[in-house]
């Protein structure tokens, strides 16, 4: 068995060719996609975070709504770039909408990714410290996170509160408990999925790495995954880790689906992202007898408990709900993921 998502980049044009020409379209077709999902069987409703750009951007009204909406399908990031976030406020927002969704939360974090201006994340008032880069900036926010999440108390009360407080030093309210064992790190490398282990993260392993050995994306995304196995049983955690990749996936059923993806290219590609050399793992589109034997020989899907299926969300809520439907009614099944 899988768990098989969703994962929606959230993009807004107004073109002709774009069924979501607003970020209000955006924002009630991704609930209306998630409630979709749930009723075909999917596990999960993730959405991407982009800052500056027409993408989705704040998570947290989103997956509130989301998570009221629906009952079952799990509601994730895919990531929160960490070098924007005030990790107290964050703390309390993700707290809300866990518990609108009855603990139903999967926040994938990371350092971020290249964005549409120049140091995004000094508009939004922080700077890494002296000697810090914008990437120990992300983690230390990430750590802080993570800390806050304990539900430990850490301040002093006032001795003359508006209203009574509990005993003892005060934590940050509403907290959930359980939503720190559900927090994802985005990794691009190896050594920082070792590092999201030692953490205590869960690992989101994208459609894109660094290319650290020329080996096929995926044969280099398995390593990563096994790495990160290695490093969380060496670091003594007490309970199992969930390890997910994303993929762009689309069972070829009728013209439609031919006209839009039937050309794909079926090899990977190396490109420059953030001054590193990056492998960016290949779309795969087919008949789903084709489509099967492809995904049969992909190493990190295999190693992978989750799998995200990237969608073209500017294609509408119906084509979207189809792309899902024939993966988990015709493809899943045989490959032993349903």
């Amino acid at each position: 068995m899988k768990k098989i998502g969703f994962l929606s980049f959230g993009h807004w044009s107004n073109a002709p060719y774009s069924a979501t020409r607003s970020a209000s379209d955006v924002l009630l077709q991704s609930i209306d996609l998630a409630v979709a999902a749930e009723e075909l069987g999917a596990d999960g409703a993730y959405f991407r975070v982009h800052h500056f750009a027409r993408q989705l951007a704040s998570p947290f009204p989103l997956l509130a709504a989301v998570g009221a909406k629906t009952s079952r399908i799990e509601i994730g990031t895919g990531v929160i770039d960490m070098r924007y976030e005030n990790p107290f406020y964050m703390a309390e927002d993700a707290g809300a909408a866990d518990l609108i969704s009855g603990g139903r939360l999967q926040l994938g974090i990371s350092r971020g990714s290249p964005e549409q201006v120049i140091e995004g994340w000094r508009h939004f008032g922080y700077a890494p410290a002296e000697g810090e880069s914008e990437a120990d900036m992300g983690r230390r926010h990430a750590q802080v996170f993570l800390d806050l999440l304990k539900g430990e108390g850490f301040a002093r009360p006032n001795p003359r509160p508006m209203f009574p407080n509990p005993p003892g030093l005060l934590r940050l309210e509403p907290h959930s408990e359980g939503l720190r064992k559900r927090i994802w790190w985005g990794s691009a490398s190896d050594a920082t999925a070792v590092w999201a282990a030692q953490q205590g993260m869960n690992l989101q392993s994208s459609t894109l790495k660094a290319d650290e050995s020329g080996e096929p994306f995926h044969v280099q995304q398995a390593r990563q995954i096994r790495l990160y196995r290695e490093a969380w049983k060496e670091a003594g955690h007490d309970w199992q880790p969930r390890v997910s990749v994303s993929r762009s996936i689309f069972a070829l059923m009728n013209d439609q689906d031919r006209d839009y993806f039937g050309r794909g290219d079926e090899s990977d590609q190396i490109g420059e992202i953030d001054n590193m050399r990056a492998v960016f793992g290949r779309s795969y589109a087919a008949e789903p007898d084709k489509l099967i034997e492809q995904l049969r020989a992909d190493e990190a899907i295999a190693e992978a408990d989750t799998l995200l299926l990237t969608v073209p969300n500017q294609l509408g809520v119906d084509y979207n709900a189809h792309v899902l439907e024939a993966i988990l009614t015709h493809v899943a099944p045989s490959l032993g993921w349903r």
